[in-house]
Parts: structure tokens; sequence; C-alpha cells
């Protein structure tokens, strides 16, 4: 299971944290990542932590403002999010997929509740 928190209203130029608690399963064998889905747009993938190796890729988008974070001895992993612009508005989500290298939104095992962050002035 997972749960995102964290979200909140901001204006542009501020910064979030949101976390995702999960449980059930282990960073050892399972990718994880977070999604976003913007009114009227599809969800979309930003970063994920690789199962096999344990990199974090994010998508261009967000690459330098947004960073993914994991802390030892918790089931919870973080999303900072700073320089947040108003089109990074939207639910975000986190996910997880066994063995994952990477984390397709299509192929994600399971899904936590979303969070809601709003950027605006």
């Amino acid at each position: 299971q997972l749960q995102a928190s964290g979200g909140g209203s901001v204006q542009p130029g501020g910064s979030l944290r949101l976390s995702c608690e999960f449980s059930g399963f282990t960073l050892d064998y399972y990718a994880i990542g977070w999604f976003r889905q913007a009114p009227g747009k599809e969800r979309e993938g930003i970063s994920c932590i690789s199962a096999v190796d344990g990199t974090t890729t994010y998508v261009d988008s967000v690459q330098g403002r947004f960073t993914m974070s994991r802390e030892n001895g918790k089931n919870t992993v973080y999303l900072h999010m700073k320089s947040l612009k108003p089109e990074d508005t939207a639910v975000y989500y986190c996910a997880s997929l066994g063995y994952g290298n990477n984390c397709p939104v299509d192929e994600m095992d399971h899904w936590g509740e979303g969070t809601l962050v709003t950027v605006s002035s």
C-alpha cells in the first residue's frame, strides 16, 4: 500500500515536500515513482527510483527543481519540489512496480491516493 501526502497551495517560486509512505514491500525489490495528473491531461511520470540499481531519474520538466529522496529505515520516499510553477498544479501520486528498472505509468502495480498541489498567485 502507498499513501501520498503533503500537498497544498503555494505561490509561484515556492516549495513543497511530498511524502509517500508505503508498506508491504521494500525498495530493494520495487521501483517507486512519483506521477502527476493535471486537469484535463493524462497522468505522467515525473521521477523514479529504480529497483535494479537505485538510481533516480526525472522527467525534463522537473529536472533541477524536484528531488526524490528516501529515508533509510523508514518506508517513506519524498519529493522535494522547489521553484514551483503554475504548470506544476496537479494531483500527485506515488506508485510501485515490482523489480522495475523504471516506472512506466501504464505498468505500475500499485497506486496510492493522490495529493493535490496548487501553484497560484
